[in-house]
């Protein structure tokens, strides 16, 4: 988990639309506010229609949870507006709600989340992938399209765009370098294209000669004990890279994580190269 006092927050439209504290919890906070026509146009004016891969604007009129917040270094002072049911018109009770609890209807994708809140996970490295599992397993039995077939055209969208949601948030935080990347991104530190160029000199010439070595093996053992020494390493990256993430050291995880995505590579060409052995038997 992140100590709150340690993050170093950049006020930032992605910093803005993603505070910490709330893509921690994922509670609602105080000071809800309704969201008047003369709001939603301004709203709906000023922002891509687009996030995630959902378009959010073919839906209509859509009110979505909307938090507009100001940073300073002692002080926090929020105000939001919490969504209300297309259906029913009854304020939605949480945010991240997937159906009106009062008519059942499934809901639209909730602008600005963060797939830590859509699977119900603690924002941190080191999460639990049990957890994460079980959860995917509710949303997408609930949210499966084959279920709304006999529903509206617009539930039926809903439950399209819900499911290939979950599927994304899924996929993204199972693994831990693509979790890693996603939670960089999220602070506004992504991982750039060319950072191996930037990588330590021992490193890339370590890369290379396990390459060869991978290249060079004749037989499964050979292949599996380079295995076993990624495994290995990547395991240790993992623990340095939750711990720079604990300590809010970002450029010391994107650097960590840039070694990660090497390492599992090779670990990828192990498989093949042991998936090859196997065909050839």
């Amino acid at each position: 988990m992140f100590p709150l006092g340690s993050l170093r927050i950049i006020c930032s439209p992605r910093a803005a639309r993603h505070p910490p504290w709330t893509r921690k919890h994922g509670a609602s906070l105080p000071n809800a506010a309704t969201l008047s026509p003369s709001m939603a146009a301004s709203f709906h004016s000023n922002n891509p229609p687009w996030h995630n891969g959902v378009n959010f604007r073919e839906f209509g009129k859509v009110e979505f949870y909307y938090t507009k917040t100001v940073f300073s270094s002692k002080s926090c002072c929020t105000s939001q507006i919490k969504p209300h049911c297309w259906n029913c018109k009854r304020l939605l009770e949480k945010t991240s709600t997937f159906f009106c609890k009062s008519c059942q209807a499934i809901q639209p994708p909730e602008e600005g989340t963060t797939y830590f809140k859509i699977m119900d996970c603690d924002y941190t490295f080191t999460l639990d992938t049990h957890k994460l599992q079980t959860r995917y397993l509710q949303l997408q039995r609930s949210l499966h399209p084959d279920n709304f077939s006999q529903k509206s055209v617009k539930e039926q969208g809903f439950s399209e765009h819900q499911s290939a949601l979950v599927n994304k948030a899924y996929t993204t935080l199972l693994k831990p370098l693509s979790r890693g990347l996603y939670m960089l991104e999220l602070e506004g530190v992504p991982l750039e294209e060319g950072t191996d160029s930037h990588a330590d000199s021992d490193f890339l010439l370590e890369l290379m000669e396990v390459n060869e070595a991978l290249d060079e093996a004749q037989t499964p053992e050979e292949a599996s004990k380079i295995g076993q020494c990624m495994k290995g390493k990547l395991a240790d990256l993992t623990e340095q890279i939750d711990a720079a993430l604990h300590k809010g050291e970002l450029h010391a995880a994107r650097a960590l994580l840039t070694k990660m995505k090497y390492y599992t590579n090779i670990e990828e060409k192990v498989k093949e190269k042991l998936s090859g052995f196997m065909s050839n038997i």
